[in-house]
């Protein structure tokens, strides 16, 4: 049987279109919704488990990547999910001349029950691969009431969902004070209050229809630079974290979000090492925040890119990240249609090795399955009974 997104897109676009028309009703962010909070349940979490223990440590390895290769060619997009990829993220590269990718993403989840996660990062203005994408977006929204924000992010989401794709990193929880900031333009605030109230907006606003992602933890804000090219670092405590960087990611767990981005930035005074490769920053993250969904590293292949040694191999990346915390580990920058592949065997090899405890691999493949199947048979009969089998 062949599981389909349609329920959650109709229900897209029916929110979307009604918060256009309605633009001052505001969702109550207090609220955590959507698809994950009503979708997740017993069911989905046993469900996952037995899909997850009848998986090779392999099969296990290679669900835990979210890869990418620049192409819309459906036969090649299908022969590289045929890898057994947890997810694809869509860029620039998968997006046709015409705007729709239902077709890319069509090609991406062909050969797999349940499909692979289905990503891209729209957050509208700045960074948006969509191009009917037209809604108010961080540089304007960051000024506006917060219900304006309710809105561009329900249509948002409608917009993403109608595409069928479900998870969107799209929702930027830096507080970057100072406006020469390269993520100041990409921000929803620029103190922590009004961040985390617009955070908390975005998110309750997109949970309904896709899976909304907080970046990057533990926030741009304080550490000056661009990780896309370097590893910024800051000397910001804990405790001054808390009272500022952290408000909009407390706001957005609180709200619902299904995946929390962790950011190749190094908070020093917590760990020397980047957040996205630290078992410190993922340890605040659950038992701190209380995050209990999707962990997903930023691109490894901005660690590459750093000029930092130490972080030249994508493969040991991932193993670090894997063994932090990490659920899934996206690949993009500098990857060959190979290397997603490479990624998966490294992490094989390091639980065979016992450098990654199996344990903390099963964990990461059962997070991320329990988001694949939640996204996409919410209401199938497996996901209602703890203890039932296979749906054929």
């Amino acid at each position: 049987m062949r599981w389909r997104r349609a329920a959650v897109i109709s229900a897209a676009v029916v929110v979307g279109l009604g918060m256009l028309s309605s633009p001052a009703v505001a969702v109550d962010a207090s609220t955590p919704g959507g698809v994950a909070s009503a979708g997740r349940g017993p069911g989905i979490d046993a469900r996952a488990a037995v899909l997850v223990e009848r998986m090779s440590t392999a099969e296990q390895a290679a669900s835990v990547v979210m890869g990418h290769i620049p192409t819309t060619d459906p036969a090649a997009l299908a022969s590289y999910m045929q890898q057994g990829f947890g997810g694809f993220i869509l860029m620039g590269a998968n997006v046709p001349e015409n705007g729709d990718v239902t077709g890319v993403v069509d090609a991406l989840v062909s050969d797999s029950d349940p499909p692979p996660l289905t990503a891209i990062d729209q957050e509208g203005g700045i960074v948006s691969r969509l191009g009917a994408d037209t809604y108010p977006a961080s540089t304007s929204l960051k000024t506006q009431p917060v219900a304006a924000t309710s809105a561009a992010f329900a249509a948002r989401a409608a917009l993403v969902s109608g595409s069928g794709l479900d998870v969107n990193f799209g929702t930027v929880a830096d507080v970057p004070a100072d406006s020469a900031s390269f993520i100041f333009g990409r921000a929803l605030g620029a103190d922590p209050q009004s961040a985390a109230e617009r955070v908390a907006a975005a998110t309750a606003a997109q949970e309904p229809v896709v899976a909304s992602t907080l970046k990057h933890f533990p926030g741009h804000g304080a550490a000056p630079g661009d990780s896309h090219h370097a590893i910024p670092s800051t000397s910001e405590t804990l405790d001054e974290w808390r009272a500022t960087d952290a408000v909009p990611f407390v706001a957005g767990v609180d709200a619902g979000a299904s995946l929390l981005m962790s950011g190749h930035l190094a908070y020093t005074a917590v760990d020397a090492a980047p957040a996205s490769l630290s078992p410190a920053w993922h340890e605040i993250a659950r038992e701190e925040l209380g995050f209990d969904g999707v962990i997903v590293t930023d691109d490894l292949g901005m660690l590459s890119s750093s000029g930092v040694a130490a972080y030249a191999d994508p493969v040991a990346n991932a193993v670090t990240a894997l063994a932090a915390g990490s659920d899934l580990l996206l690949m993009i920058a500098g990857s060959t249609p190979d290397t997603a592949g490479q990624i998966a065997a490294g992490i094989t090899a390091a639980v065979e090795a016992g450098t990654v405890p199996k344990e903390r691999l099963v964990d990461a493949a059962s997070r991320v399955m329990a988001l694949r199947l939640q996204q996409t048979a919410a209401t199938a009969e497996w996901a209602l009974c703890a203890e039932c089998e296979a749906v054929d």
